[in-house]
């Protein structure tokens, strides 16, 4: 983004509040202008004192009280309307920051799973965090500093050319030199600063990743390797951002040596114009206090220039992410979906990551309200990817799927996935409380209804042994906990949301052989008259699905209930072959079946 394409889009941010941007325009005007009626007080004051020689003291002092009256009153104007900007510019940023952030992270959570995968979650946490703090700084300054500042040139500039058009000149040099040098430094340190905001988010993302993996760096001995591996990033930092220091150091003195030349020439030119009588001493003076008050607000601009460099990339940043479509939309005449009877249809589906690259290939099966399904097959040969099309964590190129009959695409995003419990391989949890966690899916659920699901997931009395039962904080991604109770709370989170499909991914991979033939009892009852989908590597827990799909480089080419699959000695009996022995296919039951 250019420079000026990035201020526009930050002022766009203020458009909900409109009227109050336009009052405080309003009141810009008024502070932009009241100052140069200072100067040309001052000027007149002067000329009337060094005009009353000759006039009676009484006529010299009334027109200097009326001078300095007037003077006076543009004084306390400035100030009530200082005052009135400083109140409201201050709430209204403080109010779109905020507002910002929440759209941010509003926004964010609804990109794709692979926005997500390529994008860290510390550099997006970096660049709310700063480009909000960016925002609310150039919003306070728009309003304080810039605004006014822009008004001052347009008025300043034809007024100081209606009063002595040669004076005049002098400071449209001064504007000239000033935008030139500018425009010169900016366009050499641009490059140079974009470098540095990538070193930034390098820096995040390191620290987001120690931090994330405080075990491992203790465990493996890592603490002086990523402490070195960060030092390397500072310096790479440092070594992009000097440079571009040097430039605006170099603009700062270039810009306050042209104020230094521009002031000792208005007082030479000035000179030189009295002694032909072509100006007064009050207009030299007048000119003077023009040029202190546009050198003043030319610094300004410098500085506002400056900062917005240094911010431009994290704002762009900021901007970028917020342009980053969904993967998944909903239309605007989607349909609410109540509570699903269950029946779900895949019909033709093709679906892949990558054009040219299919990760499933016409998939087609249907199933029936409260059937349990069970999908196998080796790494990557697209059973998760079924899934995700599902609950619209992606959308298939070709085919359709649908729930009920309706084409998911049809449904509304929050009414489908309402009507889906999923529990994932890796159990997700908030660094909340157990009873925060749990009521994820049902924020209104009772104590009682959330301890029922807790116990049918075997998990009510490894609860009650924490400090603070259900109001126990479980630390990040439920650190403090064990492997299997963090997934037993996740089985539970999904019993209590009560959907009519279950997705259950790998849902007792964490359990050991106790725990886990006590959930597989209460995920038989929990499974019962819902339509459930059962990811499973360890095959002991799918006998008694209703049906296995069997995949293989994503197409289903097997299906059927287990001991027919044994029986037709395919791709289903080999994997059996291969994780229990040929004695387990030759009795068309496992080890430990009976």
């Amino acid at each position: 983004m250019t420079f000026f394409t990035v201020y526009r889009r930050v002022l766009g941010l203020l458009a909900p509040e409109r009227r109050i941007v336009l009052w405080l325009a309003a009141a810009n005007l008024v502070l932009a202008t009241l100052p140069f009626l200072e100067p040309l007080l001052f000027g007149k004051v002067v000329d009337t004192l060094a005009a009353s020689g000759g006039r009676a003291p009484a006529d010299v002092w009334a027109d200097a009280i009326v001078l300095l009256g007037i003077w006076g009153l543009v004084g306390v104007g400035g100030i009530v309307a200082n005052m009135l900007v400083a109140l409201h510019a201050d709430r209204l940023a403080h109010r779109n920051r905020l507002a910002a952030m929440r759209n941010f992270f509003e926004h964010v959570l609804q990109l794709s799973v692979a926005f997500h995968t390529r994008t860290h979650s510390g550099r997006l946490l970096k660049i709310m965090l700063q480009g909000s703090d960016h925002l609310f700084g150039l919003w306070l300054a728009f309003f304080r500093e810039h605004l006014a500042t822009f008004v001052s040139l347009i008025v300043l500039l034809p007024l100081a050319l209606w009063l002595n058009w040669r004076l005049g000149l002098l400071l449209v040099g001064l504007i000239v030199v000033f935008c030139s040098l500018t425009v010169f430094v900016v366009r050499r340190a641009e490059a140079a600063q974009t470098e540095v905001e990538s070193q930034h988010s390098e820096l995040a993302e390191r620290t987001g990743d120690a931090l994330a993996n405080v075990l491992l760096i203790q465990s493996f001995v890592r603490l002086a390797a990523e402490v070195r591996q960060l030092g390397d990033v500072m310096q790479r930092l440092l070594a992009a951002q000097f440079p571009v220091l040097n430039w605006w150091a170099l603009a700062t003195i270039l810009a306050q040596s042209t104020s230094t030349v521009t002031v000792i020439a208005i007082f030479l030119l000035g000179t030189a114009l009295h002694l032909e009588g072509k100006a007064s001493v009050g207009e030299i003076v007048m000119f003077m206090g023009f040029a202190t008050l546009l050198i003043g607000r030319l610094e300004h601009a410098m500085s506002f220039v400056s900062r917005l460099f240094f911010q431009m990339a994290a704002i762009a940043d900021f901007f970028s992410v917020l342009d980053a479509r969904p993967g998944v939309t909903e239309k605007a005449d989607a349909i609410e979906l109540a509570r699903a009877e269950g029946t779900v249809t895949f019909e033709d589906v093709t679906f892949a990551y990558d054009p040219g690259r299919p990760a499933l290939r016409d998939i087609s099966f249907s199933v029936a309200p409260g059937e349990t399904v069970a999908l196998v097959g080796p790494t990557g040969a697209g059973k998760s990817s079924t899934l995700g099309l599902l609950f619209r964590l992606w959308d298939p190129q070709s085919g359709r799927i649908t729930i009920d009959g309706h084409d998911i695409r049809d449904l509304t995003l929050e009414s489908l996935r309402r009507n889906i419990g999923v529990v994932f391989q890796e159990s997700a949890l908030f660094y909340r409380s157990i009873a925060e966690n749990l009521r994820v899916g049902r924020p209104d659920a009772t104590q009682e209804e959330m301890e029922a699901a807790a116990r049918a997931a075997q998990a009510h009395a490894f609860i009650m042994r924490q400090p603070a039962g259900y109001e126990t904080p479980i630390g990040e991604r439920g650190v403090t906990l064990s492997g299997g109770e963090r997934q037993r709370l996740a089985i539970a989170r999904a019993i209590l949301k009560d959907p009519p499909i279950l997705v259950l991914d790998e849902a007792t991979s964490a359990l050991d052989s106790v725990t886990e033939r006590l959930v597989q009892q209460a995920l038989a009852a929990v499974t019962r008259g819902r339509t459930t989908f059962i990811i499973a590597h360890r095959l002991s827990t799918i006998r008694d699905a209703d049906r296995i799909l069997v995949f293989e480089d994503g197409r289903v080419i097997e299906q059927g209930p287990y001991r027919e699959l044994i029986a037709a000695d395919g791709t289903f009996a080999r994997l059996v072959r291969t994780q229990y022995g040929a004695a387990a296919v030759g009795s068309a039951e496992e080890p430990g079946s009976t």
